[in-house]
């Protein structure tokens, strides 16, 4: 009898072990493949290069802009020739006929507010296309919108007024980049909807403030922020102090800070 139940005993831990193989081999594999973002993959390619202050060079795909080229020839260099160049106001750190004239090649074309064009050359008219606030363009595949730029402030009124000067909205398969040129939190950019890349000016007393413009942002979300054209009578603007306000209203736009005064003492 003692034999016959060790024997039992023995059989049981065997059929037991058999059973826990089995469940082993045949229980699912965790799924090892990242989900992909499809509309990231499918956007076209978007890079921009800081030249200072309001400057830089930027390219959606293989079309090469530049918008407000000041600073002379030279600041553009090392930088590819301009198929689009964007002018958004009259004033000096945003206009610069002589520098527009020498970085715009025969091809280039120009998009520029009435005011601006009134300030041109007659012989740059051919490549020139006024844009108004609210106005839309297409060039090469691109869809450019003229966004309203100006002051609230009734001690800053004066400085940029409604319907002179132009952002822009620039737009090609589900991307959007926008460049807020020289305003304050207005409407119109709390307005913005799916922007990827945003633009946003900070400097007293010519536009707004970092906490403005924070709230601004926050208000139409875009994916990344880069705080530019931050200089103003008393400095640099706080960029670290926007980078913490907007991250504490919305951990999911990523702010991103790029050099834009490459020639300001350290």
């Amino acid at each position: 009898m003692k034999n016959t139940l060790l024997l039992l005993t023995a059989c049981l831990v065997l059929s037991s072990c058999k059973n826990d193989k089995k469940t082993d081999k045949t229980e699912p594999e965790p799924e090892k493949m990242a989900m992909s973002d499809d509309k990231d993959q499918d956007e076209p390619d978007f890079d921009v290069m800081p030249v200072e202050h309001a400057t830089a060079v930027f390219n959606i795909d293989t079309t090469v802009f530049y918008i407000d080229p000041v600073g002379g020839a030279e600041a553009f260099n090392d930088q590819p020739k301009p198929n689009i160049i964007l002018v958004t106001d009259i004033h000096g750190d945003h206009l610069n006929p002589e520098t527009l004239k020498a970085v715009t090649t025969p091809e280039t074309k120009i998009v520029v507010p009435q005011a601006v064009a009134d300030k041109l050359d007659a012989g740059m008219k051919n490549q020139i296309t006024i844009l108004g606030n609210g106005e839309t363009t297409q060039i090469d595949g691109i869809s450019i919108t003229g966004v309203p730029m100006y002051n609230l402030r009734e001690e800053a009124k004066d400085f940029h007024t409604k319907g002179r000067g132009n952002g822009y909205v620039l737009e090609k398969d589900g991307l959007k980049v926008y460049f807020s040129g020289d305003t304050e939190d207005i409407p119109e950019m709390r307005n913005l909807e799916d922007i990827d890349y945003a633009f946003v000016c900070m400097n007293l007393p010519y536009t707004m403030t970092v906490e403005s413009a924070a709230e601004g942002v926050l208000a139409f979300a875009p994916k990344k922020v880069y705080p530019y054209h931050y200089r103003g009578q008393d400095g640099l603007s706080d960029v670290d102090k926007f980078k913490d306000l907007v991250n504490e209203g919305n951990t999911d736009i990523e702010v991103v800070q790029l050099d834009w005064y490459p020639n300001a003492e350290k």
